[in-house]
């Protein structure tokens, strides 16, 4: 989003965000997106694959292509073994966004939604739909089509 493109949003709307935390900042998920949220047993790497593949997982007997949002989003790595993941679907193909910890589901008023901040990194504002200021945090809405488009043919299909 351009800093000042501006939101049309109906009086009255509310969207709902599967809540994440991924390096200790909160973001966002439009609920309509999200088809599971699970723990990943294991995920195989998958040679020369782009950085931020983390490899591949099975999900429910599907093979899903695991991204770690963390170099995504050039965060430092996970610290820690565990870690969760979100599944949503791009392009009639499945992902597990490896992410650090779900949080709550919220449901928000549309208006609320604003720009993305002029200070926002610039690498999480290419992959940002907006933001909402919740009691003294930034939630940073993740748009699927934005984090995902820029990726290479899926890795699902090989």
């Amino acid at each position: 989003m351009k800093k000042n493109e501006s939101f049309t949003a109906i009086a009255g709307e509310t969207i709902q965000y599967v809540t994440v935390v991924i390096g200790g900042q909160l973001f966002g998920l439009p609920i309509s997106q999200v088809h599971d949220v699970f723990v990943p047993e294991s995920v195989t790497r998958v040679p020369l694959a782009a950085p931020e593949v983390a490899g591949v997982l099975n999900l429910r007997g599907r093979i899903v292509t695991a991204i770690d949002m963390r170099r995504r989003l050039h965060l430092p790595p996970r610290e820690d073994t565990q870690m969760m993941a979100v599944g949503i679907e791009h392009k009639g193909e499945s992902y597990g966004l490896v992410i650090d910890k779900v949080g709550e589901v919220l449901t928000l008023s549309a208006d609320s939604r604003e720009a993305n901040p002029s200070n926002l990194d610039k690498r999480w504002a290419e992959v940002s739909g907006g933001v909402h200021r919740l009691d003294g945090k930034l939630m940073v809405i993740l748009d699927v089509e934005r984090l995902l488009g820029a990726m290479v043919e899926p890795l699902a299909a090989a």
